[in-house]
C-alpha cells in the first residue's frame, strides 16, 4: 500500500448526500476477480450517458458533461469533497478501490458509512470528517475558485487551503494513522513480524518434524 504523509491535491466537489457504494462502483463491475481496473468505472452511471458493462471501451463512451468529474477544471483531482453519509449501502470493498484507482487519496465529508470508512484505511485512502459548517465553507471556496487545492498533512492532522482562507484540524485514530503513514495494509502489518514468523515456523518444524511430511 502506498504511504500517506503529505498530499497537495486539487479538490473536486461532489455535492450529494447519501452517496451509496452502488453509485460509487455499480454492481455489474463486481464480477472481476482482480483488485485493479475499477477507476474508469467510478461513478459510472453519473459519469457516462450510456449503460456500462465490464470490458467496454470507456474511451468511446459518451460522457455526461454535467457531471463534476467530467469538467475540465477538476481533471487530475486527488481530493473529493462531498456530503454526509458517504459510502452507505452495501459493504463492497470495490468502492475505495475505484476511488483510489481513479486517483483520489482523500475524501472529505461530514460523515461516512462505517464499513466504507474502515475499508478506506485498509486501502490507503484517507477519509476526513469535518463538521457541516466547515464542509459548506469548503464547497463555497471550491466553487468560487478554479484550481483550488488543499494540503493534507496527516502527521500534523491539518488540512490547509491553497488560497490561505482556512486551515482545519481533523481527528484520526492513532493506529490507522500509523498504518497509513507507513503504508501498511493488513498483510503489510503482518509482514512487519516476518522474522518472528519465520523463526516460529523453523522452531515448530524442529520440534514437530512430522508436520513437514508430504502425504501421497
Amino acid at each position: 500500500m502506498e504511504k500517506f504523509t503529505l498530499l497537495d491535491g486539487l479538490v473536486a466537489p461532489l455535492d450529494r448526500a447519501n452517496v451509496d457504494t452502488d453509485a460509487i462502483i455499480p454492481k455489474q463491475f463486481l464480477k472481476s476477480i482482480l483488485r485493479t481496473g475499477f477507476g474508469p468505472n467510478l461513478f459510472d452511471e453519473w459519469r457516462y450517458l450510456d449503460h456500462g458493462e465490464p470490458g467496454m471501451d470507456n474511451s468511446a463512451r459518451p460522457l455526461n458533461p454535467e457531471f463534476v468529474l467530467n469538467q475540465s477544471r477538476y481533471q487530475g483531482a486527488s481530493v473529493l469533497l462531498t456530503r454526509k453519509n458517504f459510502g452507505c449501502g452495501s459493504s463492497r470493498e470495490h468502492a475505495p478501490w475505484a476511488l483510489s484507482q481513479y486517483g483520489f487519496r482523500v475524501v472529505i465529508a461530514p460523515s461516512f458509512a462505517d464499513i466504507f470508512f474502515n475499508n478506506c484505511f485498509k486501502n490507503g485512502l484517507l477519509p476526513i470528517v469535518l463538521n457541516e459548517q466547515d464542509i459548506d465553507f469548503l464547497f463555497e471556496q471550491v466553487n468560487a475558485q478554479e484550481g483550488l487545492r488543499v494540503t493534507v498533512d496527516l502527521d500534523a492532522q491539518k488540512l490547509s487551503l491553497s488560497n490561505g482562507a482556512a486551515t482545519f484540524s481533523f481527528e484520526v485514530d492513532a493506529f490507522r494513522k500509523y498504518c497509513l503513514i507507513n503504508g501498511f495494509d493488513d498483510i503489510g502489518l503482518t509482514l512487519v513480524h516476518a522474522d518472528k514468523i519465520r523463526a516460529f515456523e523453523a522452531k515448530r518444524l524442529t520440534d514437530q518434524p512430522w508436520l513437514s511430511t508430504v502425504i501421497q
